[in-house]
């Protein structure tokens, strides 16, 4: 791949808090921490452990709970998760894939390990990302796009040593299936040792890579990340670059996206535009308004 005349500068690495959620769920999360509580238009990125689960444990997740005026993206990797909602949608979530859910005007949401998981045993590991929804689509039907393992663009090096799932955007002329509501790449990147990529990244996109597996060095300047470290990245070229530095695969989600620059008022699973609208969400949840969990 050619290089373009400049890559993009590194503006800051910051380190991911372990902390707990839902009903005592472990995630490593970049952000919101205090200090950096959003990179527009990415409202959260929460790494889901990798935890092992004992057979016939307390296998933690996220009981019924609201969500209004973003999108929740989970990503799995490893383990299974059983979701439904109170528009009576429901499934599961296995290895590798996806469900982009687009809460607009409101959903009552559960995701939990799967039964199986539960009696058995085994390892839990994904992603949860919300992304900001404009204005425009804060208060749209809700929707989801669920997307198998198998459906998700692959693509590779010729020599093998870079392979990347595309998730939302495009990389090495892979194009993604899912549609998103603003311009996003969402890319799953593996990189060998030794290896060195440079991925295209629209100007206009704000970008960052975090990295969960492995160490590597990014930008010009060569700035060093590891495990659990999020890399945001200067909007000063068309592309960023990033070299495994170390001896085992470096793992990393590189997400961008076009920052939509509006008011945003954030209070737990609400994300609107004014006080006001998040009062009325709570007033539409309390009032059932958003719907219930039928079982």
């Amino acid at each position: 791949m050619s290089r373009s005349v400049s890559t993009r500068s590194v503006q800051r690495v910051v380190d991911s808090v372990t902390t707990l959620e839902g009903a005592g769920f472990l995630v490593r999360r970049p952000f919101p921490i205090p200090g950096f509580m959003q990179f527009d238009p990415f409202l959260l990125v929460d790494e889901m452990g990798p935890v092992d689960i004992p057979p016939g444990g307390d296998a933690a997740g996220a009981p019924d709970h609201p969500h209004r005026g973003f999108e929740t993206v989970t990503y799995m990797l490893e383990g299974q998760a059983e979701h439904e909602d109170s528009a009576g949608h429901a499934g599961k979530l296995g290895p590798g894939d996806v469900q982009w859910m687009t809460a607009g005007a409101g959903v009552v949401h559960s995701e939990m390990p799967s039964r199986e998981l539960s009696r058995g045993g085994g390892r839990m590991h994904g992603f949860q990302i919300w992304v900001n929804l404009p204005r425009r689509d804060k208060m749209m039907p809700p929707r989801y796009q669920e997307i198998p393992s198998a459906g998700i663009p692959v693509a590779s090096t010729p020599d093998g040593k870079v392979r990347v799932k595309v998730i939302a955007g495009e990389s090495l002329g892979a194009r993604a299936v899912i549609d998103t509501r603003t311009p996003i790449q969402y890319l799953h990147f593996t990189l060998e040792p030794g290896a060195r990529f440079e991925q295209p990244v629209p100007r206009a996109h704000n970008a960052f890579a975090y990295v969960f597996g492995g160490e590597g060095s990014f930008g010009p300047e060569g700035t060093r990340a590891a495990d659990g470290q999020a890399v945001l990245f200067a909007n000063d070229a068309d592309s960023v670059v990033m070299t495994n530095t170390g001896s085992e695969p470096l793992q990393l989600l590189l997400l961008s996206g076009v920052p939509l620059r509006e008011p945003m008022v954030r209070y737990g699973p609400f994300v609107m535009n004014t006080q006001a609208e998040i009062l009325q969400a709570f007033e539409d949840f309390q009032n059932g308004r958003m719907g219930r969990i039928q079982r």
